[in-house]
């Protein structure tokens, strides 16, 4: 690494990547090792430090790991550059190189070139991609750019823009496509996938126009890297105030527009030839946008734009939407399900347009509703966007089936007061489930009922002694003393290993307090080895089959005997792992978990009250009475989960009723 005169700074996370374990093991290493570095800068909650001195202790004590790479140790030297811009110029000048795309190097005006400094990390960049591969190092510096500065910069999702292209192509009668462009390119995400989707078939033109000069480089490197430089044109320009002519007409327009822009030349642009459709109200930019994209369009080209939802019903664009209907280049409506791309709260819309063609005598207008497809990940997580169902209901649509939320409208039907676009305000609502389904969750419900039965049916002798017994409790500070049982809390959880999403059968799955409060609202998974790791090291701590959890938060409290394991605990959970030759777990289990139990082992020395899992007591019982109390407590939790089980059946079997009666598709003889 070459030596520069500046400090550059990092935190216990960037160590721990170094090194490739857990932010934990770093905080383990300060404690331990009284060579370890001091603090140069940062706070005491997050401490900095000086990387030179880190990498050299890494380096002494075997710490640094040999695929940690050029990379890792790169990165914190362009972060310290501070300014978005200057890290930007960095990647992109380092990409063009890898790319070799030398056409692409003229420096953009207004734009100070790069200092020594700057050139020397561009060097090690480039070095680093010789050695490993110029398309990775690129993506990982560029990936890393773009999480540092995610509330300043907008990209499309990978997902998303693979369907755009897919949607142009399937809209285009995949023909030949010759000419692609992108007047709002950013980084070029669009662009890449039109790459993917059509490069192997037939030569292929790329245009792209932006009017930030780091984000054109940037995605001139990234392009370039991907298929050379000379079909990519990439231009500086404000694409509304400038309209530049780049290249001539495109066959396909795939497009990512800035939305709720008030200052885009409204004024300036009022007499401008784009207008096919009427001016542009300054409260409406992205139909300046839409109208900008259909004057680029080849004679038999297909453009696919995104936009949100409320361009398609506000009022001061009635009559642009409704010119677009009249000329036939609004041909399909498609709405996203949340969380698509940003802002990723909004459902947001799918705009598929062409050159005006008034020649059809009654147009018609295709609208997919594809907001519900949505799917909740099958270890429980939160719900994602279900792409295959999205492109399924898409695709289907524009080879003219007719899937749930799905319709085509004559464009009459369309004109009117509102000329309100929404597909969710004219797609009929679909038949909740066919008879087979509903069958199936009647028997469903039929076996569940018969569950809970069963359950309560083991219950049901069990009664209230009529003369109760004056019994002997027992703390659980009292049986840690007594080494009945082992109590270990859970801890701080490496941040560079913490995963979230769909688990591998390999991933173990991580328990955190506040999201079990949450009913499992959401599931985070570390990889085994770095939990094999971890456990060793004692760094996490992990359940065994048979162990007790206690979560120590009051409003969460609850305790249970642990069937699924291994789990890694997060903060505020307890693991308690007993002698079974002296406590059943099941028994104690069912003594811990009652609320009054928590009362009173609560403290309330702070804001939020919290659970002393010592001060909670347990009944004194000889070995065979907690047998037989542990064995009832287990069919008590049969019941629970069968109880409850049958009020998410129930529920969803009257919520499929309630729609098929809404629908009018109940059979009453």
């Amino acid at each position: 690494m070459t030596q520069r005169d500046e400090r550059v700074l990092v935190t216990l996370a960037e160590i721990a990547r170094f090194a490739g374990v857990g932010r934990a093991a770093v905080s383990n290493w300060r404690r331990r090792f009284e060579d370890f570095p001091v603090p140069v800068g940062g706070s005491d909650a997050s401490p900095q430090f000086a990387l030179d001195t880190v990498e050299e202790w890494l380096l002494a004590h075997g710490k640094l790991r040999a695929s940690a790479g050029v990379l890792d140790r790169l990165w914190p030297h362009i972060e310290a550059l501070g300014d978005r811009d200057r890290m930007g110029l960095v990647i992109a000048e380092a990409g063009l190189r890898l790319g070799s795309a030398s056409a692409a190097r003229d420096w953009p005006d207004g734009v100070s070139q790069l200092s020594p400094n700057e050139l020397r990390l561009v060097d090690e960049a480039t070095q680093a991609g010789l050695t490993v591969s110029g398309v990775e190092a690129f993506n990982v510096l560029l990936e890393r750019w773009l999480s540092t500065h995610v509330r300043q910069i907008t990209t499309t999702p990978v997902p998303l823009a693979d369907l755009m292209v897919a949607l142009a192509d399937e809209a285009h009668e995949r023909r030949p496509v010759r000419r692609v462009a992108d007047p709002a390119c950013g980084t070029g995400t669009l662009l890449l996938a039109a790459v993917r989707q059509w490069s192997v078939r037939e030569p292929l033109q790329l245009t792209g126009l932006d009017i930030d000069p780091v984000l054109v480089r940037l995605a001139t490197a990234r392009l370039a890297l991907a298929m050379g430089h000379e079909q990519v044109e990439i231009v500086i320009a404000d694409t509304l105030r400038d309209a530049p002519v780049v290249g001539g007409p495109a066959d396909i327009i795939v497009c990512n527009p800035p939305a709720n822009e008030r200052d885009w030349g409204h004024a300036e642009l009022a007499t401008d030839r784009r207008w096919l459709f009427g001016q542009p109200p300054r409260t409406e930019p992205e139909l300046a946008w839409v109208q900008h994209v259909v004057s680029a369009l080849a004679d038999d080209g297909v453009a696919v734009v995104l936009l949100p939802p409320a361009v398609a019903s506000r009022r001061a664009g009635r009559r642009i939407r409704a010119g677009l209907l009249r000329a036939g280049s609004l041909q399909a409506v498609v709405a996203l399900p949340p969380g698509a791309a940003p802002p990723y709260g909004v459902g947001l819309h799918l705009w598929v347009l062409r050159a005006p063609d008034t020649s059809e005598a009654e147009g018609r207008v295709l609208l997919v509703d594809a907001a519900d497809c949505r799917h909740t990940p099958t270890d429980g997580g939160t719900q994602v966007v279900d792409w295959d169902g999205v492109q399924e209901r898409v695709f289907a649509a524009v080879r003219g089936d007719a899937p749930p939320g799905v319709v085509t409208v004559p464009v009459v039907d369309l004109l009117g007061e509102e000329t309100d676009l929404t597909p969710a305000r004219h797609v009929p609502p679909a038949v909740a489930t066919s008879a087979v389904e509903l069958n199936r969750s009647w028997t469903r419900f039929d076996q569940t009922l018969l569950a809970v039965r069963d359950a309560g049916q083991a219950l049901r002798p069990l009664a209230s002694a009529r003369s109760p017994q004056v019994r002997v409790a027992v703390s659980v500070g009292e049986l840690e003393a007594a080494d009945a049982l082992a109590l270990t809390p859970g801890g701080a959880l490496p941040e560079g290993a913490l995963r979230r999403g769909s688990r591998p059968d390999q991933g173990v799955p991580v328990l955190m307090a506040a999201h079990l409060g949450e009913g499992q609202g959401e599931q985070w998974w570390m990889a085994a080895d770095d939990v094999e790791r971890g456990e060793r090291e004692r760094e996490l701590t992990v359940t065994g089959f048979g162990d007790i959890v206690v979560v120590t938060t009051f409003t969460e409290f609850d305790a249970w005997v642990e069937t699924s394991a291994p789990n890694v605990l997060g903060p505020h959970l307890q693991r308690l792992r007993v002698d079974p030759e002296r406590l059943d777990p099941w028994f104690l289990a069912a003594c811990l978990r009652v609320r009054f139990n928590a009362r009173q082992a609560g403290t309330h020395a702070s804001v939020s009250s919290r659970v002393d899992v010592r001060r909670l007591r347990a009944l004194r019982l000889p070995m065979d009475e907690q047998r037989r109390y542990g064995a009832i407590h287990r069919q008590l939790i049969e019941f629970e989960r069968a109880a409850a089980e049958l009020s998410s059946v129930s529920g969803s079997l009257g919520g499929t009723l309630s729609e098929l009666l809404a629908v009018g598709q109940i059979a009453t003889e």
